[in-house]
């Protein structure tokens, strides 16, 4: 069933959410929740906010039938409101769940999930979290549109949904009011995501900081290398990513990150590979075009400027680079991004 085709939401009952001013978000729980990945939602935004140190969100836990919600560990918790808060909620994110249920195991939702999901208004943004995306695609919310899910469940995901454009390759699929994301993990990126959608990258960094995670990982990276662990005496890349972050403007060539390391060439691509999950070249363009997203939305730059201080040399290089990873052109992504008017045209 297309978002479209559903029938009317239910009456939302009285008010679950106290700030008006804020987004609302609901993170809709079921029986066997990974509290890690609830929690991701209730911490990232709920510390999102303003220039002025404003609250920017609301987040609020719901689950099919209020009280007692297990989880995958050794302890529960106690969830306050029903399905009724889906209705008033702006945006939906549905964690994973450890116990299989009929959507998990036949593509079908269970009466009582069915009844709760009707809450959801047509125009809500609606994510999940890894094998959260069962419950959408159950529900008939992926059909004809991309999405992914933890690369573990991409067999049985790809069998029971055949509509969907599954994509068992990325940490989260962005498809307008439609959101998922993979692993754990994931779910932080794809939280951060939403947030710099919403309100900018400077926000979304601080969301970021604050919680001493990255604050991008692009969607489109692959969500399960198979990376060794170090030995303790063996030497890693990290000092060569940093040093070559703070070079990013200029010329980088293989052999300087190497020597950054006292590494041979070949034997330095083979551990960046092993540790990054990309080759250095890979990692330079991703960091690159990073670099250039982070100025056209927090500087009044042109783009000439902003490609030589993101190491693309020319402002065709940029554009280039910047349609094959984001598929926008420079100034397409700063009017997108930028809340306010006055940058230079791109």
């Amino acid at each position: 069933m297309s978002r479209a085709q559903r029938p009317a939401t239910p009456d939302p009952g009285p008010p679950v959410f106290r700030h008006p001013e804020r987004h609302p978000v609901a993170v809709f729980v079921r029986h066997g929740l990974l509290p890690i990945e609830m929690g991701i939602v209730h911490r990232l935004f709920g510390r999102a906010r303003s220039a002025a140190g404003e609250l920017l969100y609301e987040v609020v836990t719901c689950t099919v039938t209020p009280g007692e919600v297990r989880t995958d560990s050794d302890v529960s918790i106690n969830v306050r409101y029903g399905p009724r808060a889906l209705a008033q909620a702006r945006t939906v994110v549905v964690p994973a769940s450890h116990e299989a249920d009929e959507a998990f195991t036949h593509g079908r939702l269970p009466e009582e999930l069915a009844g709760a999901l009707a809450y959801v208004r047509p125009e809500t943004r609606l994510a999940s979290i890894c094998t959260g995306a069962f419950v959408l695609a159950s529900a008939g919310l992926l059909d004809g549109r991309p999405a992914t899910t933890h690369w573990t469940a991409a067999d049985r995901f790809r069998a029971l949904f055949p509509k969907v454009h599954f994509d068992p390759d990325v940490l989260y699929v962005d498809d307008g009011d439609v959101l998922t994301s993979a692993g754990v993990a994931s779910g932080l990126d794809l939280c951060l995501h939403m947030i710099r959608l919403d309100h900018g990258s400077a926000v979304a960094n601080d969301v970021a900081r604050r919680t001493v995670v990255p604050p991008h990982r692009d969607g489109g990276q692959a969500q399960f290398i198979r990376r060794p662990v170090p030995e303790p005496a063996v030497s890693t890349t990290a000092k060569a990513r940093a040093w070559a972050l703070t070079r990013l403007h200029e010329p980088l060539a293989l052999r300087d990150l190497a020597a950054c390391e006292s590494m041979s060439v070949r034997t330095f691509t083979r551990r960046f590979r092993d540790e990054v999950g990309l080759s250095p070249g890979q990692w330079l363009t991703v960091q690159r075009v990073e670099r250039a997203r982070q100025l056209l939305e927090d500087t009044d730059l042109g783009v000439d400027r902003i490609a030589a201080n993101a190491g693309f040399g020319t402002a065709a290089s940029l554009r280039q680079h910047m349609q094959a990873a984001l598929g926008v052109s420079p100034s397409a992504y700063r009017r997108t991004f930028r809340a306010e008017g006055g940058g230079a045209a791109a």
